[in-house]
């Protein structure tokens, strides 16, 4: 089940500075505390998700981690740094694999030997997971309608092919660290205390490379650029995220590679603007149609045509509702709807018959064939009598 949006869970805008942060998070904590909902397990799930967005948000460099990579910043894996156009490497620093590497040496060196802990061993021999890359995609409304698939090239780090991702030169493999004797850690004791450390030689993989590959220098891996081809399902919104697994920067020696994440943004549309499912589309009718009625043609986004009845007496601004008409819902059968707002046009570059003719028309007018002016005039009238005018 994915994750609902911080901002989401604290009701507030992206934009939003620390201070509305910090009062969403008291109002909506007051609510759910469960000392003020006792054994309501809703509520107790609620105050859990506002306090963990709220230990995010209010720090600076978290929050610009959630802002670039979402709740993926803090799943593990995710590096710091830029790969080029287009894309990037995980959230800032301190959210990556060495964060976690570092907190646990720090409560190992102080609480390790207290509490009976063992030596560690270094997992996987020395390898260690690719970080995750980010690429920002742009698409047309009409493709977030159809849905599409796109290629993109992504220039990466992918594993060696010379020595199949070791690090070591091909006929060789890597030794055993004679400092660590192939544990990755150190200690080192002094009175009462005895501190254990990442080996500063292997840098806690516990073994080396004496012959590395020249064809990556003993990483592992070599830059490369991928054409990887994207599904876009139909139905997408500004700002959707596509995981690829695997497909992020490759492990060292030999580790799992990250996974890519696709970003998209959506271009504006010449005649529709998009809230949710449904699309909203202004179309300009003349003065006479409004008056008398008629019927238009409207564009869908499919490319067809839609035909529309104006009835007489029909206000500018007015909203004609075209169901099924709107964007699908992603991984969904059901449609939103299309919304044809008319806009009455005043005429321009009147010729001399035309003005005779209005003018006509307007000596003919009466109350009743401009109910609204009348309104607010009368109502504008009343208003001015209580200033003594």
């Amino acid at each position: 089940m994915s994750k609902r949006d911080y901002y989401d869970i604290l009701g507030v805008s992206r934009g939003a500075d620390d201070k509305e942060i910090k009062s969403a998070y008291r109002k909506f904590a007051k609510k759910y505390h469960p000392d003020a909902n006792p054994g309501d397990t809703e509520a107790e799930q609620k105050f859990k998700e506002l306090s963990e967005a709220y230990e995010v948000l209010k720090d600076p460099q978290k929050r610009a981690a959630y802002d670039q990579f979402g709740h993926a910043a803090f799943e593990g894996g995710m590096g710091a740094g830029a790969g080029g156009p287009g894309f990037g490497r995980g959230g800032g620093p301190g959210f990556g694999p060495d964060f976690t590497s570092s907190m646990s040496d720090i409560f190992e060196d102080l609480f390790g030997e207290f509490m009976g802990g063992a030596r560690r061993r270094p997992q996987g021999g020395g390898t260690s997971r690719g970080a995750d890359l980010r690429y920002n995609m742009e698409i047309d409304l009409a493709d977030a309608f159809t849905g599409k698939t796109a290629q993109i090239r992504v220039p990466t780090s992918v594993a060696c092919e010379a020595c199949s991702g070791s690090g070591a030169k091909p006929g060789t493999a890597p030794k055993m660290c004679p400092t660590c004797g192939g544990a990755g850690r150190v200690r080192a004791t002094q009175g009462f205390f005895t501190v254990e450390r990442t080996c500063p030689v292997c840098h806690g993989a516990g073994e080396t490379n004496t012959d590395p590959c020249e064809s990556c220098g003993g990483s592992g891996r070599v830059t490369r650029e991928r054409t990887l081809s994207v599904n876009i399902p139909a139905g997408v919104e500004d700002g959707t995220r596509i995981r690829l697994a695997g497909e992020g920067e490759a492990g060292l020696r030999g580790g799992p590679s990250g996974d890519l994440y696709i970003f998209l943004s959506i271009r504006p549309h010449e005649f529709f603007q998009r809230d949710g499912a449904d699309l909203f589309c202004s179309v300009p009718v003349s003065f006479t149609t409004a008056a008398l009625g008629g019927e238009i043609e409207v564009p869908t986004l499919d490319g067809k045509r839609a035909r529309v009845k104006v009835p007489e007496g029909t206000q500018s601004g007015k909203q004609f509702r075209l169901r099924g008409k709107g964007m699908p819902v992603l991984r969904s059968n059901h449609r939103g709807d299309l919304y044809i707002q008319v806009m009455a046009e005043t005429p321009v570059h009147l010729s001399r018959r035309q003005k005779e003719l209005l003018r006509e028309f307007e000596q003919e007018s009466n109350k009743k064939n401009n109910p609204e002016s009348e309104g607010f005039f009368a109502k504008a009238r009343a208003f001015w009598e209580g200033f003594g005018e």
